[in-house]
């Protein structure tokens, strides 16, 4: 029923939008690639082959000054961002659940260039951070122009950043499903034609300036039973080793520098980084060549090891000085580089291979924990690479152990951290009851959803409380407003129900602070239709507690 109504809600306009949403991330993402490769040929001096070929015969002075030429740029780049530019931006998916999918068009442009000069200077960033960004503000803009509802410009948005992915790295309907699974957090039946039509067009469009082969070159490898025994023993160990890296991001993401170190940040972070790329040339740049090198089995085990861990300080690094940037090519480059260890040491044993398939394998593993979506992520390597058929299996069973494990582990993803975080933020320490205060009155016992949930998600939160409302909290876990059971069931809510979220239901409950007397609360009680009403801290803005009529009442007898 839900399917249907949500298909119904399609209209032709929306339609309409998807084509034009294909046709301007498909140009977008070309411009952004061309603009990549301009900075790449002219500041690492090379006309023709790849980009580590090119570092590589570069000289120590030239990588460390191109570095803290890069570094200048990302600071006075995030500077002119925030002083020049102004207004709000975020990640994709915290903009698409906390901010009803809107994009500053010129904000978002501005930071997505700025991302893909970076990563053409030799910034250990992702170049799919760029088109991620175009394609999410030409829907946002086109949404805003034809007046789309919150949840379809939610859809539309993720459609155009996923498209942007698929434009730029040639994977159209592993771009689709990324933007299903990965930023939307739903495979639902409806979703996947919006997708899948943007993804297509767009890659198509691309076509124009990018190349159609695959993004990796790879062997055609053949099955082998101990490929299977490792992708299960792997699995695990991918698990863990993701939930360390989804931990290294988030506090690299959270952790950005602000006022004067938004300059400086930068410029010291990228100057050692070219200062450890002059014995390590591969950190540079966003790992494709690097990913390469593991995917033909070239690289011995100490250089594994020590690229597998400095990559990961590398893009940390360059995320915590406020640098913009992508994380897929990276997450697959320390995937590979963990995979080819330990098909390293695996391959010792008699019964082994010796093959690029291990670090395949590992690239998907990560992928799938590391984003939370391992359906896209087995879509992406079978296009990256196209010639996997041979290890579909083991590639299969160790993406199943790494998310599972990192599920058990860490809920949240390189992607959603920040859309995790509402409802995880509530005050938490119990107030001390003082005589003639509030606190006399608070009840700590209340159902909270954060601005980012799902509409089903708010559903259950309604079934599962006594209380005839939740409290919706933000993405910085401050009090937002409150869902009610009626306005939940409203059945004008525009779909598709899919996209709908808390802060579309959520109504204007205004709060009591901690600070207030129990007489004031009392009063404020007896003058409102509503049977509770929320506690903030005045400080923080979290919600402390509610006070109830009946609790009122029964304090007053």
């Amino acid at each position: 029923m839900v399917a249907e109504e949500n298909t119904r809600r399609f209209t032709p306009l929306f339609w309409a939008m998807v084509v034009l949403t294909g046709v301007g991330t498909g140009l977008g993402g070309a411009g952004l690639m061309w603009v990549l490769h301009t900075v790449q040929h002219i500041f690492w001096q090379y006309k023709t082959g790849d980009f580590l070929t090119a570092v590589d015969h570069s000289s120590d002075r030239h990588r460390v000054l191109v570095l803290a030429i890069g570094g200048a740029v990302a600071g006075i780049g995030l500077l002119i961002r925030k002083y020049v530019i102004g207004g709000h931006g975020g990640g994709v998916a915290e903009s698409i659940w906390f901010e009803e999918g809107r994009f500053p068009f010129i904000r978002t442009t501005f930071s997505a260039v700025l991302s893909v000069v970076i990563v053409g200077l030799g910034a250990s960033l992702g170049r799919e951070g760029a088109p991620k960004e175009v394609g999410a503000a030409i829907a946002s803009k086109l949404a805003d122009w034809f007046r789309l509802s919150h949840p379809q410009r939610r859809l539309l948005a993720a459609c155009g950043a996923g498209a942007g992915m698929g434009a730029v790295y040639n994977v159209p309907l592993g771009g689709a499903l990324f933007a299903m699974e990965v930023l939307l957090g739903t495979l639902a039946f409806p979703m996947v034609l919006p997708a899948v039509i943007t993804s297509l067009i767009a890659t198509a469009i691309s076509w124009i300036y990018l190349p159609t082969q695959a993004t990796y070159v790879v062997s055609s490898f053949h099955i082998h039973a101990s490929e299977i025994f490792w992708a299960l023993i792997f699995g695990p160990i991918a698990g863990v080793a993701s939930v360390i890296y989804v931990r290294a991001i988030v506090w690299a993401d959270r952790a950005k520098p602000e006022g004067w170190r938004m300059l400086v940040g930068p410029v010291v972070v990228f100057t050692v980084l070219g200062v450890v790329a002059i014995h390590y040339p591969q950190l540079l740049g966003n790992g494709k060549d690097t990913a390469q090198l593991a995917f033909k089995n070239i690289l011995d085990w100490k250089l594994l090891f020590a690229l597998m861990v400095l990559k990961l300080a590398a893009t940390a690094g360059c995320l915590r000085s406020g640098a913009p940037g992508g994380l897929f090519t990276p997450t697959v480059t320390f995937g590979a580089l963990l995979g080819g260890l330990c098909g390293h040491f695996w391959s010792h044993f008699p019964w082994a291979v010796h093959s690029g398939s291990y670090a395949i394998i590992g690239a998907g593993a990560v992928l799938a924990a590391t984003t939370q979506g391992p359906v896209s992520a087995i879509v992406l390597v079978i296009e990256l690479t196209y010639h996997i058929n041979g290890v579909m299996v083991p590639l299969m069973l160790a993406v199943a152990g790494a998310t599972i494990t990192a599920s058990r582990l860490e809920t949240r993803s390189i992607y959603s951290a920040k859309v995790r975080l509402g409802k995880s933020a509530a005050e938490k320490e119990a107030p001390l009851p003082v005589e003639g205060s509030i606190h006399s009155l608070l009840i700590r016992d209340f159902a909270v959803v954060s601005a980012a949930d799902h509409y089903s998600a708010v559903v259950k939160a309604l079934l599962s409380t006594h209380s005839p409302v939740v409290y919706v909290l933000n993405d910085k876990g401050k009090y937002a407003g409150v869902v009610s059971t009626e306005h939940a069931v409203d059945p004008t809510i525009e779909g598709p129900l899919d996209m709908v979220t808390a802060s579309d239901l959520a109504e204007d409950l205004p709060p009591l602070t901690t600070d207030a007397s129990r007489l004031d609360a009392i009063n404020a009680l007896a003058h409102s239709k509503a049977s509770e009403l929320p506690v903030i801290s005045r400080e923080t803005g979290h919600l402390a507690g509610i006070v109830r009529k009946q609790q009122q009442a029964t304090e007053s007898r």
